[in-house]
C-alpha cells in the first residue's frame, strides 16, 4: 500500500513545474537577447555610451538567472527520480510479499486438504484421529494468524483501530499472556525476569499490545536454529522510559539489516550459507507501528549472524500511574 504523497511533492506536480520552469527559462533567454538587446542598442546609440559595459552586465544576469532555473529543473528531476526508485522498491517488496504470503496461505490449506481426504478415504483409529485433528488445528491457527496480520495492518494504516488505553501492570500482563498462549510456545523456553521486584504500570491498548508480544515472540522462535529456542524478557527504567528487552538465542541480525527489518514487506536476506525462514514481512512492521501508537519505539540489536538478537521496546513511564496502582 503506497503512502499518500503530500500535494507539494507529488511527482506530477513537480514534473509540471519543472516543465513550466524550463519553458520560462527558454522564453526569458529569447526575450532578453532579442527584445531587450535591441532596446539597449538603440539607447546606446542615442546617448553614445560604451556598449561593452551594458552587454557584459546583461550577460552575467542572464547566466545567473538561467543557472538558478536549471538548478530548479535538476532538483525537480532528482525528486521525481527518487520517488520512482522508491516506488519501484516498494513494488518489488509488495511482489515478494504476495509470493511469500501466498505460500504461507497455501501450505496450511494443502495440509488441511490432505488430512480431510485421509479421513474421508480411510478408517482411522481414534488415537490417530486426535493426532491429525491436532495438526489441523495448528494449520487453522496459522491461517488465522496470517489473515489477522493483514487485517490489523489495514486497520492501523487507515486509523480505524479503536480501543481504549487502560492502566496495566506490564510484568504481570506479559506473564499472563505467555500462560494463555502456552500451547503456541510449548517447544520453547521463555523467561520473564523481574529484576527489581517492581511491576510497572503503563497505559496500554491491550489488544494491540498482545499483537506486539505475539509477533516478537513468534519471530524469536521462527528465526532460530537452536535445539530449544529461548527468549529472556527483562524490564528496566532509563531516561524516564521503561525498557522491555527481548533477548533470544536465534540466528541474529546482520548489521545492515537492523533498521530494514521494521520496513513493511521487508524480509531477511541470506546469512552466510543459510537462508532465513520466509515470513509475511509485516510482523515487525506492525510491532513498530504499535510502539508508535503507544508513544514509544522499538530497536533491534545483535552481535551478528548466529549470535542472537535483542529487541528493546521503550515506552513512556508515568510515575503518577504507579501511585494510583
Amino acid at each position: 500500500m503506497l503512502k499518500q504523497t503530500r500535494w507539494y511533492i507529488h511527482p506530477i506536480l513537480i514534473f509540471a513545474l519543472s516543465t513550466i520552469t524550463l519553458g520560462i527559462s527558454l522564453f526569458l533567454y529569447i526575450y532578453w537577447y532579442v527584445t531587450v538587446s535591441s532596446s539597449l542598442k538603440s539607447i546606446i546609440a542615442r546617448y553614445q555610451l560604451d556598449p561593452n559595459q551594458f552587454f557584459e552586465a546583461q550577460t552575467w544576469v542572464v547566466i545567473l538567472v538561467l543557472s538558478i532555473l536549471v538548478g530548479i529543473i535538476l532538483i525537480g528531476i532528482l525528486i521525481i527520480f527518487n520517488y520512482n526508485m522508491k516506488s519501484l522498491q516498494l513494488y518489488r517488496l509488495q511482489n515478494s510479499f504476495i509470493n511469500n504470503f501466498t505460500h504461507e496461505l497455501k501450505t496450511p490449506v494443502t495440509s488441511l486438504k490432505i488430512f480431510l481426504e485421509t479421513f474421508a478415504r480411510h478408517e482411522i483409529p481414534r488415537e490417530e484421529q486426535l493426532k491429525y485433528i491436532g495438526f489441523m488445528l495448528q494449520d487453522i491457527e496459522r491461517l488465522s494468524l496470517n489473515i489477522n496480520s493483514i487485517l490489523n495492518v489495514a486497520r492501523m494504516e487507515s486509523k480505524v483501530y479503536e480501543g481504549e488505553f487502560t492502566a496495566v501492570k506490564i510484568v504481570e500482563f506479559v506473564r499472563n499472556f505467555l500462560a494463555g498462549n502456552s500451547h503456541i510456545f510449548r517447544d520453547s523456553e521463555i523467561r520473564v525476569e523481574d529484576t527489581d521486584g517492581r511491576d510497572y504500570v503503563l497505559e496500554l491498548n491491550v489488544p494491540l499490545f498482545e499483537i506486539l508480544l505475539m509477533n516478537l515472540f513468534t519471530n524469536a522462535i521462527r528465526y532460530n536454529d537452536s535445539e530449544k529456542p529461548r527468549v529472556d524478557v527483562s524490564f528496566g527504567l532509563q531516561d524516564k522510559m521503561l525498557q522491555v528487552r527481548f533477548c533470544d538465542n536465534g540466528i541474529g541480525i546482520a548489521k545492515n539489516e537492523r533498521k530494514k527489518i521494521f520496513r513493511k514487506f521487508y524480509q531477511g536476506s541470506r546469512h552466510e550459507d543459510r537462508v532465513l525462514v520466509r515470513g509475511s514481512g509485516i510482523g515487525l512492521y506492525m510491532v513498530q507501528q504499535i510502539a508508535k501508537l503507544h508513544k514509544g519505539k522499538i530497536a533491534a540489536d545483535s552481535e551478528g549472524p548466529g549470535k542472537g538478537s535483542v529487541f528493546t521496546l521503550s515506552l513512556p513511564f508515568q510515575p503518577k500511574l504507579q501511585e494510583l496502582s
